[in-house]
């Protein structure tokens, strides 16, 4: 659709300002400050209304076009990683929804198309669970499509329709002993350290007896004080993952059994901080089939599906549990085919021009399948009927 080119044409560079003061700036999950306001700045300065801080998030926001009809969301993430920055292209995540929803804005109004288009600020997907957060407070009510994509490094195509995604569960577990002088009378002491030591090797012996496609990783956060204070109180954090919500609880299951185990021989007690779960991506096969035929019109590059799981997870996975969802992957160069995201090669080749240039392109594909599910009811049914279905909901 040539309208949608010429709009983010026109916002290019604006575009491509907010990408680098996000990727110059990286924020933590629910800290997103600056790449809020940049967001809400730009959008207000193009005469949009934004609610800021939606749903009692600090750094959420929402802003909405349109009226009747059907009503989609494109999720803009932004927050970045510890210590390596916008090393998963979160920058890039939020610049394409931006895009879509600039390029689906101005064709509502310019056509004088029935239905509505939301850009809503999803913070803190790297483990804060900000989409969990958002559909507790209702910000998918009433909404018949959700859109986003995410990067990933390439250069043989541009990107994949049916990205897939584990399950994730996680918790933050706390081992209590008794503190003794670890070199006058450590007998008199129970050590935390050994629970937390020994928790970790159950978990590393445990890899040996789940399903290939599974994956446990840990690390103690939080390992004592002194050397000659005898640890009372340590900290593990871990996550597991697995192809399904399902199959990652019984996971779950053993590598509690792991920590407690480890508590009971060290004489410590043990105490659970549990994430939400993220679910395993459950994308719309309807939507995946539009995203594609259009990224054919578009002349992009785009594989249907890929073979295997991705190993990594995301919030999304939840919103796709609760309505019709589409995640594509499009893929940005980087220098070596050992860089991966969460590598600080990653985070360099995200704040690149090709990057940028690569989610443009991709953000066209999002609005064009965008559009159509608001200009064909019969689409928007034929989505929830699946969605029904697969998930065994009634209306």
């Amino acid at each position: 659709m040539a309208s949608i080119a010429e709009t983010i044409n026109k916002h290019e560079e604006r575009l491509w300002e907010v990408n680098q003061q996000i990727h110059s700036n990286p924020e933590l999950a629910y800290e997103e400050i600056r790449a809020h306001d940049t967001l809400c700045n730009l959008l207000e300065s193009l005469g949009y209304s934004v609610t800021r801080h939606a749903y009692g998030l600090k750094t959420s926001f929402e802003v909405e076009v349109g009226t009747g009809g059907g009503l989609i969301v494109y999720n803009a993430e932004f927050d970045a990683l510890p210590e390596i920055g916008h090393a998963c292209g979160h920058n890039l995540i939020a610049t394409s929804s931006l895009a879509a929803f600039l390029a689906t804005a101005e064709a509502i109004n310019t056509n004088q198309i029935e239905g509505r288009v939301r850009l809503l600020g999803t913070p803190a997907e790297e483990g804060g669970g900000g989409k969990i957060e958002l559909l507790k407070a209702g910000a998918y009510k009433g909404v018949d499509a959700c859109l986003m994509g995410h990067p990933g490094p390439g250069a043989a195509v541009d990107g994949v329709a049916a990205a897939r995604c584990m399950a994730r569960g996680g918790a933050t577990v706390t081992f209590r002993g008794v503190s003794a002088h670890a070199g006058n009378a450590p007998w008199l002491g129970h050590n935390a350290l050994d629970a937390a030591v020994a928790a970790y090797s159950n978990m590393a012996m445990l890899r040996q007896q789940v399903a290939p496609n599974q994956r446990i990783h840990a690390i103690i956060s939080k390992g004592g004080d002194k050397p000659n204070v005898i640890p009372h109180l340590t900290e593990l954090q871990f996550f597991v993952r697995a192809e399904t919500d399902t199959d990652l609880r019984d996971t779950v299951q053993r590598v509690t059994a792991c920590c407690e185990g480890a508590a009971k021989a060290a004489g410590c007690t043990v105490d659970f901080d549990w994430l939400e779960n993220y679910k395993e991506l459950q994308c719309s096969n309807l939507l995946i089939e539009k995203f594609y035929k259009h990224s054919q019109e578009q002349k992009q590059n785009y594989m249907k599906s890929l073979p295997t799981v991705s190993g990594a997870s995301t919030d999304q996975g939840n919103v796709s549990y609760e309505l019709p969802s589409l995640h594509p992957g499009f893929l940005i160069e980087v220098d070596s085919p050992t860089i991966g995201p969460h590598h600080p090669g990653f985070e360099k080749a995200a704040g690149t021009r090709k990057a940028f240039e690569s989610c443009l392109r991709f953000a066209s594909i999002m609005a064009a399948t965008g559009l159509e599910v608001l200009q064909d009811e019969e689409l928007r049914d034929r989505l929830w009927a699946e969605h029904r279905e697969r998930f065994g909901k009634t209306e």
